[in-house]
């Protein structure tokens, strides 16, 4: 009789030869201000964060690639009670409806809005499950000692596929719309969507225990940091760029180009063209920002009444039904967090130039908030693709999408871009070091603008140099 492949009975070498057992120093730079550091060595729980910046480097867990794939599976099951039954109903006059989560973005199709259907059915459903069943795949393969095929391409997709998973985004969503139509008709919620609730918890923690250090030390070991790398200076002056994928420094070629040694992922010593890109990036946002706030969002019909209705008319109309929580909420996510940012980018792309004047690590943390909220203006258009599938009770009651539905989408989309085009490693670039130029390197670090003096300790070697 054959026998299933089982895990090994003992611990499996994910847990058995950690980053820590290292003898030499691991070195990384920051990706957001270019700093040479080393790590500590951390125990579960601990983080290490950039002494000059504060950005987060590495965050340990216990029993890493067990948890995340705990985790995963758990995600993946409720996904799955998600799409097996009813997401919710509605009745009216007799008259009610009924839909599956699927619906909320197939109904849209009908409706001559593809794009912005497949938006929603992206970003809600087949990305957080190909992320959840990537996770599985390569934490199986670290368990049993043996990576699978393809796990260097799979974990490289891992950080690219982050940004674009939005269940959380969508329940806050399915709130809103639940409170808008409260008062005109009978809400019934199904078992997809508490399921449904679940799953985006459970993706979220899966997100957040992804130990990528760990995960790539484990696929491919580390290589040593390039001869001569010194911690207390920034990666760019000695010709080096931290992968932004799997964290080893490397040395870049000439034209300052290269692929990590460890990854295989492109590196440049900073995103080319990126004030550029995010510039024109922010101009077709600001374009798409018209129409979306122009154009109707969505029409109600009502008793054969339309009522067409734009963001800022719908946030009226919530205001006047009493509901100020749902209003504020659709109010800052629609209209001051899109312009919010506009602004944002905009002002760190004009200070780029003149960082003398400014705090770096100010700029940097209004960078990295700009970056987190960007996609939480997707709430508008969950919200109409939720009451546009749900609300169909022909002249009696119903809700179509409008026009401004697919600009607004694609003004979101259009930020978070610019976001990631934008290389923060720009705003600590000259002539800011030129203020710190007399000061030593190990000085520097340790009292630049916004250093955090509770992160775990990063060790400097004195000598400044590279265990080989």
């Amino acid at each position: 009789m054959k026998h299933m492949p089982s895990l090994p009975t003992e611990a499996p070498r994910v847990d058995r030869l950690p980053p820590e057992s290292r003898g030499s120093r691991r070195l990384r730079a920051c990706q957001e201000c270019d700093w040479v550091v080393a790590l500590p060595p951390l125990r579960a729980g601990e983080q290490a964060d950039c002494p000059r910046c504060g950005h987060p480097l590495i965050k340990r867990h216990l029993r890493p690639a067990q948890r995340s794939m705990a985790l995963a599976l758990s995600a993946l099951l409720a996904l799955a009670m998600a799409l097996s039954f009813p997401f919710i109903s509605f009745s009216v006059g007799g008259v009610g409806n009924r839909i599956d989560l699927s619906q909320t973005a197939t109904t849209l199709i009908g409706f001559h809005q593809p794009v912005v259907a497949g938006a929603v059915i992206l970003t809600i459903i087949v990305l957080p499950a190909l992320y959840l069943l990537s996770v599985i795949w390569l934490q199986l393969g670290l368990l049993r000692d043996d990576p699978l095929p393809a796990s260097h391409t799979i974990a490289r997709s891992l950080a690219h596929l982050n940004p674009w998973m939005m269940a959380d985004v969508f329940i806050i969503g399915a709130l809103v719309s639940l409170i808008k139509i409260a008062g005109m008709a009978q809400i019934e919620l199904g078992v997809s969507f508490w399921a449904f609730c679940a799953f985006a918890v459970l993706l979220l923690f899966t997100t957040q225990s992804i130990d990528a250090d760990w995960m790539w030390f484990s696929l491919a070991g580390e290589p040593r940091a390039p001869e001569g790398t010194r911690t207390g200076e920034t990666a760019a002056p000695q010709g080096l760029a931290g992968c932004a994928t799997c964290g080893l420094i490397n040395r870049l070629e000439p034209g300052g180009r290269g692929r990590c040694r460890r990854c295989g992922e492109r590196l440049r010593i900073r995103l080319p063209h990126s004030l550029q890109r995010t510039w024109a990036l922010l101009a077709a946002a600001t374009v798409m920002y018209i129409p979306a706030n122009v154009y109707p969002i969505m029409t109600t019909i009502s008793l054969g009444h339309s009522s067409p209705s734009t963001i800022i008319g719908g946030v009226v109309e919530l205001v006047q039904m009493g509901s100020w929580p749902v209003a504020a909420v659709i109010f800052i996510a629609s209209v001051i967090v899109p312009v919010g940012k506009l602004v944002a980018l905009a002002w760190l792309c004009l200070v780029v130039s003149r960082s003398s004047e400014l705090n770096a690590a100010a700029r940097t943390r209004l960078y990295r908030v700009t970056e987190f909220i960007g996609r939480w203006s997707m709430i508008d258009i969950f919200v109409v693709a939720i009451l546009v599938s749900l609300i169909r009770a022909g002249s009696l009651m119903s809700i179509t999408p409008g026009p401004a539905a697919l600009a607004f989408g694609a003004m979101v989309v259009i930020t978070m871009l610019a976001a990631m085009t934008f290389d923060p490693r720009l705003l600590w670039d000259a002539p800011l070091p030129r203020r710190n130029a007399r000061r030593d390197p190990l000085d520097a670090q340790q009292n630049a603008p916004g250093t955090p003096q509770h992160s775990p300790g990063i060790r400097q070697d004195p000598q400044g140099i590279a265990d080989e």
